[in-house]
C-alpha cells in the first residue's frame, strides 16, 4: 500500500512545490474528502515543538509500539512534522535518507519507524526505547511544549511533531494513497497562507497556556494535517494514481461525489456511466485504474465504512444501519459487513465499544 511521491529528486520520499488548484468533484453538496475526513474519525493528539542544536537526533518506532501510549483508542496513528527552521535529514528503515530544510512539511502516514537526523547514519541522541520513554512522560504531563535537546552546537534546527489518530479498517481511502513518506515542499513556508496562519495559532496559543489550551490546539492539529492533504493534492502529477487523483479527475471525480452523497441509492454501473457521461466500459476502465476498485467495489467499501462508523457512534439497530446504507435485509448487510470487516456487525460494536 505504501509508496513514494518523488516527482523532483532522486530521494526516498519526494518533494513538491505546491500551487493551489481547484479540484473538479465540488458541484453536490457532499465533498468527498471531507466526508472520509469525518467518518475515518481523524483525532487530533497532543503535538509538542523541537528546538534542536548540531548534533541531534530522534530514533521513532513503528506506530503500533507507541499508540496505546498517545492515542490509545486509535486504530491508527499518523505522525507528521512541519521544520520551522534550519535542516536535517529524515528516514526510515530499509531507504535512504532525505534532506528537509524549513518550510517542508514531513507526513508518516503508514506507521513506519523513522529517525530524524541532524547528519545522515548518526547516532541518535534519542533511540526508539527512549524515544518511547520521552512519549510516557510527555503524555503524564511532565514535559513542557518545547523540548530542547542535542549538543549544544550551531546551526539549530526547530520542528512542530504533530500525531493524529483514525480509523484504519473497514476502509480508510486516503491513507492508502499517501506514500509512506510524504514530503511537501513549501518556499520559506509563506506565513500569509492559510497553513502558515494554522501554525502561527499553534504557537502562539501554547506559549500562552490558557483553560481549553488543550482542546485548541488538537483541532488545530486536525486542521493543520486536512491542510496538507489538500496541498499533496494540488502538487500531484496529471498522471499519478489513487483515490486523490480520482477527486481531480471530471468524470471519476463526479461519480465519487455522488456515490458519496447518496451511498444508499441503488446505483448501477449504467446508471453511473450516464452521470459521468462516458461508456460504461470506459467508465470502469478508468474509475479503476486510478480509484484501485471498480464503483460497484468501492460503494461497497465506503457503505462498510459508513455502517462502521454508525455502529460505533450511536445505538441504532443493526437493521436499520444496514437499511441507512442501502440493505433491505439484515442478513444480506450482515453478511456484507462480516465479509469485508471479519466481524459480525453486533462484534465490531462490541469491540470497538471496549476499545480493543
Amino acid at each position: 500500500m505504501a509508496r513514494t511521491h518523488d516527482q523532483t529528486s532522486h530521494s526516498h520520499a519526494g518533494s513538491s512545490t505546491v500551487q493551489r488548484q481547484p479540484v473538479l468533484c465540488q458541484d453536490s453538496a457532499t465533498d468527498p474528502l471531507s466526508d472520509v475526513l469525518r467518518m475515518v474519525k481523524l483525532t487530533g493528539a497532543v503535538f509538542h515543538l523541537v528546538e534542536a542544536t548540531f548534533p541531534w537526533g530522534v530514533d521513532v518506532p513503528r506506530a503500533r509500539d507507541y499508540s496505546s501510549i498517545i492515542l490509545p483508542r486509535a486504530q491508527h496513528v499518523i505522525s507528521y512534522h512541519i521544520i520551522l527552521k534550519g535542516s536535517g535529514w529524515v528516514g526510515i528503515p530499509g531507504g535512504a535518507s532525505t534532506w528537509f530544510e524549513a518550510g517542508d512539511i514531513l507526513v508518516l502516514a503508514h506507521g513506519d519507524a523513522y529517525s530524524l537526523l541532524s547528519s545522515p547514519g548518526q547516532t541518535p541522541e534519542y533511540d526508539r526505547a527512549a524515544t518511547i520513554g520521552f512519549f510516557r512522560e510527555w503524555m503524564a504531563g511532565k514535559l513542557s511544549f518545547v523540548t530542547r535537546e542535542g549538543g549544544g552546537g550551531a546551526g539549530g534546527t526547530e520542528y512542530m511533531c504533530g500525531f493524529l489518530g483514525c480509523d484504519l479498517r473497514p476502509f480508510n481511502p486516503v491513507l492508502s494513497t499517501l506514500p509512506q513518506l510524504l514530503r511537501i515542499r513549501q518556499s520559506g513556508l509563506d506565513r500569509q497562507d492559510l497553513l502558515g496562519r494554522l501554525i502561527d495559532l499553534t504557537l502562539a496559543d501554547a506559549r500562552l497556556p490558557q483553560l481549553g489550551g488543550e482542546a485548541i490546539r488538537l483541532r488545530l492539529s486536525e486542521l493543520i494535517f486536512v491542510e496538507v492533504i489538500r496541498l499533496y493534492l494540488d502538487s500531484l502529477p496529471a498522471h499519478e494514481t489513487g483515490w486523490l487523483s480520482g477527486l481531480r479527475d471530471p468524470a471519476i471525480g463526479r461519480i465519487l461525489t455522488l456515490l458519496h452523497d447518496r451511498p444508499a441509492h441503488p446505483w448501477t454501473l449504467a446508471l453511473l456511466a450516464e452521470e459521468a457521461g462516458m461508456s460504461r466500459s470506459a467508465m470502469v476502465a478508468r474509475f479503476t485504474h486510478l480509484i484501485g476498485h471498480s464503483p460497484m467495489q468501492y460503494l461497497t467499501l465506503w457503505r462498510m465504512q459508513i455502517a462502521a462508523r454508525l455502529l460505533a457512534d450511536s445505538s441504532m439497530k443493526v437493521a436499520r444501519v444496514g437499511r441507512e446504507i442501502g440493505y433491505k435485509s439484515e442478513a444480506a448487510f450482515s453478511r456484507r459487513f462480516k465479509k469485508a470487516v471479519g466481524l459480525s456487525p453486533a462484534d465490531w460494536r462490541k469491540k470497538t465499544i471496549a476499545g480493543v
